[in-house]
């Protein structure tokens, strides 16, 4: 019996005790704003009003034109490169290698040899350039005599004359130039003499021309070139026989434009 009483006696504390608390949960606090009075929550700003006026425009922005604001867009749909600058005209510095052959009976003496070409010119019309040139080749007398007895030797010259251009396109070129200069052969005194070839240790006169194709590169300032010539050295001919000192050369080269 005093069992049963004591619990009886422990729910009532307990249920007392948890009544105030469930009271309070229930019942909001007297200052809490009511549910239909809380803050709005805040507006979207990238959201136009129904009402917003838009004007669009019908030109471009001041100050440029319509093919300024828009890219030029190819059949794909991609962006074209814009057109290559116009070729640059003015001081022309170009520079060589290549061979150097014999057509007359020097070609009896000496094989072809490599040869260095440069030049320096100026443009003073799209078509029109003066030049001066200098060159240098090597070969050796090994068509005349044995492995003991042969002699290398340079020959070397210098030059000037006109070249004229034709544009086929703006990146290719074909010219034909002519040029007057002078040519020796370096060799020991009287090297040569005892092969009838004795006026080719000292400076001789040469005349000819040359015939060749330019390939402007995307640098305007740029060109590749491949060129042949043929000219006429009086002092590499034989002295005992009626000979025509002929020249050939050919060469790959490049060109700069300042």
């Amino acid at each position: 019996m005093r069992t049963r009483l004591a619990l009886v006696f422990s729910a009532a504390v307990t249920a007392g005790s948890l009544a105030p608390s469930a009271a309070l949960a229930a019942d909001p606090p007297a200052d809490a704003p009511p549910p239909d009075t809380a803050a709005p929550a805040p507006a979207d700003t990238n959201v136009l009003p129904p009402d917003a006026h838009i004007d669009f425009a019908a030109t471009p922005p001041e100050g440029k034109t319509p093919e300024e604001a828009a890219p030029v867009l190819g059949p794909e749909g991609l962006i074209e490169a814009p057109p290559p600058r116009p070729h640059k005209k003015g001081l022309v510095l170009e520079a060589g290698l290549g061979v150097l052959g014999f057509a007359g009976q020097f070609k009896h003496v000496a094989p072809p040899g490599y040869w260095l070409h440069a030049q320096l010119g100026y443009e003073v019309l799209d078509w029109l350039m003066f030049f001066g040139e200098g060159e240098l080749a090597f070969t050796d007398t090994g068509e005349a005599q044995s492995p003991s007895h042969q002699i290398a030797f340079p020959i070397w010259g210098f030059g000037g004359g006109a070249r004229f251009t034709l544009h086929a396109t703006p990146r290719v070129a074909f010219f034909a130039q002519g040029q007057v200069g002078a040519l020796e052969a370096d060799v020991p005194h009287n090297a040569l003499l005892l092969l009838g070839f004795r006026n080719a240790e000292s400076l001789g006169v040469s005349f000819g021309g040359r015939l060749g194709v330019e390939w402007y590169q995307l640098d305007r300032h740029l060109a590749l070139d491949a060129q042949v010539g043929v000219r006429d050295a009086s002092g590499f001919a034989k002295v005992t026989s009626n000979d025509t000192a002929l020249m050939w050369d050919a060469s790959l080269g490049v060109r700069y434009t300042f």
